[in-house]
């Protein structure tokens, strides 16, 4: 058997290709499938549902250079003539198909594989590659259109292979013809002349695409929709007044890093660095349905975690002290879920005129405030949050 194909046979390259692609389709959509509607409430649970994503993840950046290597291999190669030419219907049906899942099993992966990049957290990729894509940022709104995307492509993708199959039975069971055959492997079974291509079939098979890919936009799948409602805070009177500011919390989850912040706090501050003793105090209000942290948010959100709808802020009021060096302590209380605990944060502050700047960081050990009680170990679910904060303020 030849490696090339010809006007009248497929070469071993193209069959194997072919098949290997079927095998790693028909593995990857039920993997999907079923990892999505797994439950994630223990930590088994998430354990579980993180791996059969990570291996659908996977599996997924394969099928993307296998799909690209095919298509370039065809691109090289003479296409067989179809067995009833005299059908015209069903060649253009069949053509048609065929671009739908060229074009699927490079698009599908692909926006795949940009969500996971532009999304922290949560099932990595199982192959020695970066868990990133060049030009793909951590963003949410960009994961969010390539989840959006991927959801519906994958929906032409799983149509055209089911059309796809349902032809190669057609042909032999009802026609009984060579059609499945000439593409097993073994003996090629020749047919007569080339392959007559023409623009109709990619054509419409982008005009599916970006019908597909409208109603999707219709159906508001690219933008992020939450039910979380962030409470309101009220306005604080200070004598410092934060200009710009970013409280940013980083969890471990399996093993890797996951960085978010919370948008939207206040904060009432005094200082004076020319006391002795406490230089002043501070008031932190947090809005807790602000939160930002990648993919795990919503589950961060809920009653196992903040419990954002029970207990919408939390509170950090403390002192400031001098560290008898060169920086500064704000001891105090630290209240998240009505359960306060004493917190010390360590920080640098830079005075110039009437601004300052002011970073500082700490851990702290969610198990204190009942956040992720089902996550009782540390194996998908780290006990230390490392929490930085920066700001600028103007006296």
């Amino acid at each position: 058997m030849s490696g090339t194909q010809t006007a009248a046979t497929y070469g071993i390259v193209t069959k194997t290709f072919h098949w290997l692609t079927a095998l790693l389709i028909l593995t990857i959509i039920p993997l999907g499938a079923v990892a999505n509607r797994l439950p994630y409430e223990t930590s088994e649970q998430l354990a579980f549902k993180a791996q059969l994503f990570s291996f659908h993840k996977t599996l997924g950046v394969i099928v993307f250079v296998v799909a690209l290597a095919r298509i370039i291999w065809a691109l090289t190669q003479t296409k067989p003539a179809t067995l009833h030419p005299e059908r015209k219907v069903e060649t253009l049906l069949a053509d048609l198909v065929h671009w739908l899942l060229y074009i699927s099993l490079v698009a599908v992966p692909l926006t795949g594989w940009i969500h996971h990049a532009a999304t922290e957290g949560f099932a990595p990729l199982l192959l020695p590659i970066s868990q990133e894509l060049p030009f793909v940022p951590n963003d949410e709104g960009i994961a969010k259109l390539f989840a959006g995307l991927h959801w519906v492509w994958s929906k032409i993708l799983v149509g055209s292979i089911l059309l796809h199959i349902a032809g190669a039975l057609k042909h032999h069971f009802i026609d009984k013809d060579a059609t499945l055959r000439r593409m097993w492997f073994g003996p090629s079974i020749a047919t007569a002349g080339a392959h007559q291509s023409s623009l109709t079939a990619p054509i419409a098979a982008v005009v599916i695409y970006i019908a597909a890919t409208a109603a999707g936009a219709a159906g508001g799948l690219y933008t992020t929709k939450s039910d979380i409602v962030t409470a309101a805070l009220d306005e604080v009177s200070s004598e410092w007044t934060v200009t710009e500011g970013e409280i940013g919390l980083t969890v471990t989850q399996l093993g890797s890093p996951v960085e978010g912040a919370f948008n939207d706090w206040t904060a009432a501050i005094t200082f004076d660095e020319t006391a002795t003793g406490v230089l002043g105090r501070v008031e932190t209000t947090i809005a807790i349905g602000s939160l930002q942290l990648g993919s795990v948010t919503n589950n961060a959100l809920g009653t196992d975690f903040f419990n954002v709808g029970t207990f919408p802020t939390a509170v950090f009021a403390a002192d400031i002290v001098s560290d008898g060096a060169d920086g500064y302590l704000a001891e105090g209380t630290l209240t998240i879920k009505d359960i306060s605990a004493d917190l010390t944060l360590p920080f640098t502050l830079v005075i110039e005129g009437e601004t300052a700047q002011m970073e500082g960081a700490v851990v702290i050990d969610r198990r204190t405030f009942n956040i992720g009680q089902s996550m009782n170990d540390e194996s998908n679910l780290a006990f230390a949050v490392n929490v930085a904060i920066a700001l600028t303020a103007t006296r």
